[in-house]
């Protein structure tokens, strides 16, 4: 039976899993953890209520260290994954997405790194695209996961790629469950634990695959857009108010609308008025000029093919 009472051996890794509708997806995830060639884990499926064979997919492993939440989350991943930190048992936790996957020796780099006394620890990824294209990711340095380099310059963690110690999960509250920062509420988490100066490790290997489901709607990126403003508006609140301070908040914005427009490349309109603003807030955010002429260039590429 895949959900136990069984609490007498205390694991040392909790996976947590947040998932809805991932059936599909959700096997390779467990596979993935399943092979790893550490083993003394537990893996905590928090399911919202899906209406699919989650359940069923969950059930099939037959692994007593396989647990299974249902949990209805109303929208909010962030409640899940701390459905899961709240359960956890293991001294540590890593997160999975439903729809990625690790590499079998995954758990153990991360083991030994934080066995060593690392607190938070992040791994490359291998970012696959739905038209099956690729891109090797490493995140870091850890320079670029202090307080005022992710603020400033933007984030530089992957959820599905870290290992963080559950004492420095719980002394923060874990994430953030506001819907006005839905997408953005990781990116709102590693600034939290940031002001804490855990020792962060970032291990320069490829240990997972982020698979990057299509979802370029502009009112996606847009809910992302204003999601990671709201998290901005948040910390630069705590911000002394000083004119350098400001000059960095434009510039820090200008990279926020900048990024969206970078992702908006079917709905030129939009991206062009998010390049605008972008060079208005910091016209010396010299990637701005590029990305506009790139726009540019494509766009009359196509009304001269139409």
């Amino acid at each position: 039976m895949v959900q136990t009472n069984d609490m007498s051996k205390q694991p040392l890794v909790t996976v947590v899993i947040p998932t809805f509708n991932h059936a599909e997806f959700l096997k390779q995830a467990l596979d993935s953890v399943v092979a790893q060639t550490y083993k003394d884990w537990e893996a905590i499926v928090v399911n919202n209520f899906s209406t699919d064979d989650t359940i069923e997919i969950v059930e099939s492993f037959n692994d007593e260290r396989i647990r299974l939440i249902n949990f209805r989350n109303n929208g909010i991943i962030a409640a899940s994954r701390n459905r899961g930190i709240e359960a956890a048992r293991g001294k540590y936790i890593a997160f999975l997405d439903s729809d990625d996957i690790w590499y079998s020796e995954k758990l153990q780099v991360c083991v030994d790194q934080a066995e060593s006394g690392a607190q938070l620890i992040c791994h490359g990824e291998l970012w696959v695209n739905t038209d099956n294209s690729r891109r090797e990711i490493m995140y870091g340095p850890a320079k670029r996961a202090k307080y005022q380099s992710l603020l400033f310059r933007g984030n530089c963690i992957s959820t599905s790629a870290t290992f963080i110690t559950t004492q420095l999960l719980r002394s923060v509250n874990g994430f953030d469950e506001s819907d006005q920062i839905v997408t953005a509420e990781d990116y709102d988490l590693w600034l939290r634990l940031a002001e804490t100066k855990p020792k962060t490790v970032f291990v320069r290997k490829i240990l997972g695959e982020f698979h990057r489901l299509k979802n370029s709607a502009s009112s996606a990126v847009l809910r992302n857009l204003a999601s990671e403003k709201t998290v901005l508006e948040k910390h630069f609140a705590l911000q002394p108010k000083t004119i350098f301070t400001k000059l960095k908040i434009r510039h820090r914005l200008a990279i926020a609308n900048y990024g969206a427009a970078r992702q908006l490349s079917q709905q030129p309109r939009q991206a062009l008025d998010l390049f605008f603003s972008a060079i208005r807030l910091s016209p010396m955010f010299i990637r701005t000029y590029p990305g506009l002429i790139i726009l540019a260039k494509r766009t009359l590429l196509k009304k001269t093919e139409s």
